[in-house]
């Protein structure tokens, strides 16, 4: 009996409490009793510290634009379970979750007990299966070497920068980190790496060498510039393959550049034919909420899910080259991050700071780290619910100020249901797309 999409989400909300499972045999053997989905279609896989999503939502734009149907699979989502499994764009619905759902239950029960993560996994591979996709984009959730996507036989690896993050589980060393990325990357075929620090790129190198795969560096022979705009930015890239002129992407900062490049040299190597005009249309149509996301208003918001050291680097360079008088942070972060450290980089760009803790158990208590503000010159308060957060810090930014959220993907889902919520629940539209309700 197909369970209907509050029972198949309440299944998988039950998966949470096996954590995190290190080993592929858990996804492996659901795989093969579904039917081994994930091997009816070629796909990309990437793993990387910061960018995969950038990465794969560019990706998959250009792959649409050149005519292909394209499977897309990224992790956490902002407000539903839906955002993370989609195809051309659109994200499965409601009754094709709830079906996939009760075989992945049906199958699991002749099993081990899968996580969370190796059931939603499941449940993207047998979607894209089913809907005949061309090509399926796939982030990896965590690491690459245990993470439940690594099973796909990718045609492509592709691994963006590496930086410190999950040290409980993938290492205290770059080195340590590296190799966990490295680790998807497949016998005789290609990986296209970013711009990785010398340690992680050796480390690459050497995981390459071994697997015989050809190591492809995304930035050489690549001139870029770019203009900063309203909602996005002008880019013109040159490749060695081609000149693309002047691109238009919605998304801001100076490190979408890098994720730019990466994922036009990636489409490159899966479509030799590529052309010009369909690279500038799929840039151009790349939606990605929650990145350097600004919702105009009084005060104007900017959504980021900087959730680590690396990404908190990222945002404080954009803020520092826009600067304002009247910023406000909102900021709540999971417990195992660098948070001190992430403060300290994006404190210098606000005026005040507001701490809170988005609804999760892994969240941190946001007094330690209004005091740390304080002690670092900045006026701070902690509110524990992240609605009265946001509504004190619209207060204090006033009118014509910006309220900056970051810190952690959770809390921003959280700021989105609250907007939509004030805004009688009307979709909240800003440079990087539209954040709505999912439709049945």
């Amino acid at each position: 009996m197909t369970p209907t999409y509050e029972e198949a989400l309440s299944y998988l909300k039950s998966r949470e409490k096996f954590g995190i499972k290190f080993g592929l045999a858990n996804i492996d053997q659901l795989a093969g009793d579904l039917g081994r989905p994930e091997l009816q279609y070629p796909s990309v896989l990437i793993a990387g510290t910061n960018g995969k999503g950038s990465t794969a939502a560019i990706l998959a734009s250009i792959l649409a634009a050149a005519g292909r149907r394209v499977g897309r699979y990224t992790s956490p989502h902002i407000r539903f379970l839906e955002e993370r499994i989609q195809v051309d764009g659109a994200p499965i619905s409601h009754d094709e979750l709830a079906s996939i759902a009760g075989r992945v239950a049906d199958s699991a029960a002749k099993l081990n007990e899968p996580t969370f993560f190796e059931a939603v996994t499941a449940i993207a591979f047998t979607f894209f299966a089913e809907r005949n996709v061309d090509i399926a984009v796939l982030e990896v959730g965590m690491g690459g070497r245990w993470d439940a996507t690594n099973i796909a036989p990718a045609t492509v690896s592709v691994i963006t920068p590496v930086g410190f993050d999950h040290e409980h589980f993938l290492g205290n060393t770059i080195e340590a980190i590296a190799a966990e990325k490295a680790a998807i990357i497949k016998q005789g075929r290609p990986v296209v790496v970013g711009e990785l620090v010398p340690e992680a790129l050796e480390v690459v190198r050497a995981e390459a060498h071994r697997q015989n795969a050809e190591l492809i560096r995304a930035e050489d022979g690549v001139g870029i510039r770019a203009e900063p705009r309203a909602s996005g930015q002008a880019v013109w890239l040159t490749t060695p393959s081609r000149d693309y002129g002047r691109l238009e992407l919605s998304l801001m900062g100076e490190h979408q550049l890098s994720n730019l490049v990466l994922a036009v040299r990636v489409a490159e190597r899966l479509l030799p034919e590529l052309s010009v005009d369909q690279v500038r249309r799929g840039v151009a149509s790349t939606v990605w909420a929650g990145r350097l996301q600004r919702i105009e208003g009084a005060p104007a918001l900017l959504l980021d899910a900087a959730h680590n050291v690396m990404a908190a680097e990222q945002l404080a360079r954009f803020l520092r080259a826009h600067p304002h008088e009247h910023r406000v942070l909102l900021f709540g972060v999971m417990k195992d991050k660098r948070a001190l450290e992430m403060l300290t980089e994006l404190l210098p760009h606000v005026s005040y700071f507001i701490a809170t803790r988005p609804e999760m158990s892994r969240a941190r208590g946001p007094g330690p780290l209004a005091a740390f503000a304080r002690e670092h010159g900045t006026p701070a308060e902690a509110i524990s619910s992240s609605a009265e957060a946001l509504a004190r810090a619209r207060e204090l930014a006033g009118p014509d100020g910006e309220v900056v959220v970051a810190g952690s993907i959770f809390l921003l889902g959280e700021v989105v249901e609250a907007l939509e919520t004030l805004s009688s629940s009307e979709p909240i539209s800003g440079a990087a797309g539209t954040v709505a309700r999912t439709p049945a």
